[in-house]
């Protein structure tokens, strides 16, 4: 399983054979490029997972962060699109006059390339399964060292809480998310030495391929001859 959630729900039903693998990404494809936000400076921070249907707008936080954004002129959103509502996006952003505190990218981008311009990656989900249980963009993230913003609904949160590389939301309302990102800018050195230290760390391919390994060695030591003999 690849969250600590889903592994406890399985042994709680009385499933022993289970284990814990965390996904891996090609963590040499991104360099460590530390900024730090002063107070008052800019704070830039880089979304995916956008939404494939208009009430994904709300579900997955979008509608919050362009709120907070109005509330914060210091934060500088970089959304990473995908071909779907394009145009609404840009509508609100240009709705809330938060033109020149929006980038949106749509289509494919060097992932390394825009996370060297940010302080940090947020992914926000109202509830469990709108997003992957470890969001791409933020191993990314992780991988280039930099913190993350992420609400509770999702999975990794407990990593994030357990690690100490980024902040997690209780909730995905403009003044908890608001709150998240002056706790990330206030905390953020401690943040993002946690980021660079597990980032590669504990997603890169290999790590994956060790724990994938160790779960092969347990299988074949389970069904070792004489465990089943009569």
């Amino acid at each position: 399983m690849p969250d600590a959630r889903s592994l406890a729900r399985l042994q709680a039903w009385g499933l022993d054979n289970v284990h814990l693998q965390r996904p891996g990404i090609d963590t040499t494809r991104f360099t460590h490029h530390p900024l730090t936000p002063a107070v008052g400076a800019a704070l830039r921070v880089v979304v995916a997972s956008a939404p494939w249907t208009p009430a994904q707008f709300a579900s997955k936080g979008f509608d919050t962060l362009l709120a907070v954004a109005q509330q914060m002129p210091e934060l500088h959103l970089t959304l990473l699109w995908r071909g779907v509502l394009v145009d609404e996006i840009r509508a609100r952003v240009a709705a809330a006059g938060i033109g020149a505190q929006v980038e949106v990218i749509d289509g494919p981008a060097d992932m390394n390339a825009v996370l060297s311009r940010a302080h940090a990656a947020a992914l926000l989900a109202t509830r469990p399964g709108l997003v992957k249980s470890f969001p791409h963009s933020l191993l990314d993230a992780l991988a280039a060292g930099k913190p993350v913003l992420i609400s509770r609904a999702i999975p990794m949160a407990d990593y994030v809480a357990k690690t100490g590389c980024g902040v997690v939301v209780d909730s995905v309302t403009p003044q908890a998310v608001y709150a998240g990102l002056i706790a990330l800018r206030d905390g953020y050195e401690s943040c993002r030495r946690a980021a660079e230290t597990v980032g590669r760390r504990d997603f890169s391919q290999s790590a994956a391929l060790d724990a994938a390994a160790a779960i092969y060695q347990s299988a074949q030591a389970a069904a070792a001859p004489g465990r089943y003999a009569r």
